[in-house]
């Protein structure tokens, strides 16, 4: 099943990844960072197909996909 990991620490929260996701299954996280932003979370991992797109848009490098 795949799976993306965001370094939340890295993400500024800008959100290309949510645009971008064929399947719309990322948001921003309830939860600040260190650096106070909202960062992008995965939130129904059964719908990914593991595309990668998410990953190749954010500008951070803040997104691991494993599929």
């Amino acid at each position: 099943m795949p799976l993306i990991e965001v370094d939340v620490e890295r993400c500024k929260g800008c959100m290309l990844c949510a645009h971008f996701c064929p399947k719309k299954i990322i948001d921003a996280s309830e939860h600040l960072n260190t650096k106070g932003y909202y960062p992008a979370r995965q939130k129904d991992q059964e719908k990914c197909v593991g595309c990668a797109t998410c990953g190749r848009m954010c500008p951070d490098v803040a997104i691991t996909v494993y599929k």
